[in-house]
Parts: structure tokens; C-alpha cells; sequence
């Protein structure tokens, strides 16, 4: 099913959606019209217009798109502003630990907490 279904209801995007990956020294900019305030980087959804889960959406789709991170379907993503929240349970911290990794690396994630995902 894939997280971003799991968790969202909603399909992978058609267009590459790559480009709200975080990388180093590039800006990402939203397709806000011209005379509007630019969306913030937490609140950027997968189509470039503002989403209340844009972060939560975006790191979903990162997961998806990671080859070797399957769904993991007792853990769900939430945010707290530009923080990312992990919740639920995992098999191992090797596995929790790479779900986090995966979220850092999103646009506009400050953090990542983990302290709501139980080990067992």
C-alpha cells in the first residue's frame, strides 16, 4: 500500500516530487501566486500549494520512495510545526533510526521526534 496511502489516503504524485527533497544549498521555492507570501517549508504539500500536513505528507512520500524502507505499517507520521513526530511501534531502533534519517533529510524538517514510538 505504501505509506502515503496508509496514512493519507493519497497516491504518489505524477510529477516529481523529488524536488521537496532537502539538499544542501538549495532553496525550495512554492508555486504560490506572485502576489502572495510564499508558503512556509512545513505547510509545502506534494502539489507545491500550501497543506496543513505538507511535512507530514512530504515525508510519507520520502519513505516511499527510499528503496529500502518498506511500509511499516504500525508507525505513523504526524508534525508539530517543522517538527516531524514518529508515533507507534517498531520492530527495532535500527529501523526507527532509519525512519528518522529519512525524515531529517526532508525540506523544511527541523527535527524529528521519536519519543512517542514504542521498541518491541
Amino acid at each position: 500500500m505504501g505509506w502515503l496511502n496508509r496514512l493519507f489516503g493519497e497516491r504518489k504524485p505524477r510529477t516529481d516530487a523529488s524536488v521537496f527533497k532537502q539538499t544542501e544549498g538549495e532553496d525550495v521555492v512554492s508555486e504560490a501566486p506572485p502576489n502572495a507570501p510564499p508558503v512556509p517549508p512545513e505547510r509545502l504539500g506534494l502539489d507545491g500549494q500550501y497543506d496543513e500536513s505538507g511535512l507530514a505528507k512530504r515525508v510519507a512520500l520520502a519513505l516511499d520512495d527510499d528503496p529500502d524502507m518498506g511500509d511499516v505499517d504500525t508507525v505513523y507520521i504526524a508534525q508539530r510545526g517543522s517538527t516531524v513526530v514518529l508515533k507507534g511501534k517498531v520492530p527495532d531502533k535500527d529501523l526507527l533510526n532509519r525512519i528518522a534519517t529519512v525524515a531529517r533529510k526532508v525540506h523544511g524538517a527541523t527535527g524529528v521526534e521519536t519519543d512517542q514510538v514504542e521498541l518491541g
